[in-house]
C-alpha cells in the first residue's frame, strides 16, 4: 500500500485538524507494476475516508477509475471541470459502471496527484458522494481539475478498487487511505 499526503476538508467546508486523520493503509507499487490498487475490509468507524494518490502508468495516457464493493453495475454518475492552462472543459455521465478520477500521463518523471474524499462512506441511509481534486504538470502543459462522483447505493463502503483501464500502475505509484474522524 502507498505513502502519505496531507490535505482535506469536511463537507461543511471547514478545515480539518491534522489530528483528525488516521492512516488506515498505504500501497506502494513495486517493480512488477500493478493492474489495480485495492483496499478491503474497511471498517465503518470514521466519518469520511480520504485517498491520497501519487500515480503514473506504464503505457499511453490512461483514465483512472474507481469502484466500491466490487460494484461494476451502472450505478455511478460523475461530473468534471478541468483545464490545461489555455482551455477549460466540462463533462458529465450517468448510469456509468465506474467513477472517473482523471487521466494519467506516461511521461517517465510525471506523476498524477490527487486527493479524493469519500463522504459519509458508512452511512446506510444515503447514497455516497466523492470529490476529487487532481492534476499533473508536463513542463507547462498538463491538467488540473475537480471531479465529483456519486455511487447510487446506500450500502456502506467496505472496499475500494482503483484501476487504470487496461494499463498498469508503474513502480513507485502510491495510494494512501485515511479515515477522517468526525
Amino acid at each position: 500500500m502507498i505513502g502519505a499526503i496531507t490535505a482535506g476538508l469536511f463537507s461543511t467546508g471547514v478545515a480539518v485538524s491534522t489530528t483528525s486523520y488516521e492512516s488506515i493503509a498505504t500501497v506502494t507499487v513495486g517493480a512488477g507494476n500493478a493492474t489495480s490498487i485495492d483496499f478491503t475490509s474497511i471498517a465503518g468507524t470514521y466519518k469520511h475516508l480520504q485517498l491520497r494518490c501519487y500515480l503514473r502508468n506504464t503505457t499511453a495516457l490512461s483514465s483512472l477509475y474507481m469502484n466500491f464493493n466490487s460494484d461494476t453495475g451502472a450505478n455511478y454518475a460523475r461530473h468534471r471541470l478541468s483545464g490545461d492552462g489555455s482551455t477549460a472543459s466540462a463533462a458529465a455521465a450517468t448510469s456509468s459502471t465506474f467513477m472517473g478520477l482523471g487521466d494519467i500521463p506516461t511521461t517517465a518523471s510525471t506523476f498524477y496527484t490527487s486527493v479524493i474524499d469519500i463522504l459519509d462512506y458508512s452511512n446506510t441511509s444515503k447514497n455516497k458522494t466523492v470529490r476529487n481534486l487532481y492534476g499533473y504538470d508536463l513542463n507547462g502543459s498538463g491538467e488540473a481539475g475537480i471531479r465529483s462522483n456519486l455511487w447510487a447505493s446506500t450500502s456502506a463502503v467496505t472496499s475500494i478498487s482503483v484501476t487504470l483501464g487496461s494499463n498498469q500502475f508503474s513502480q513507485y505509484s502510491q495510494i494512501a487511505l485515511y479515515g477522517i474522524k468526525g
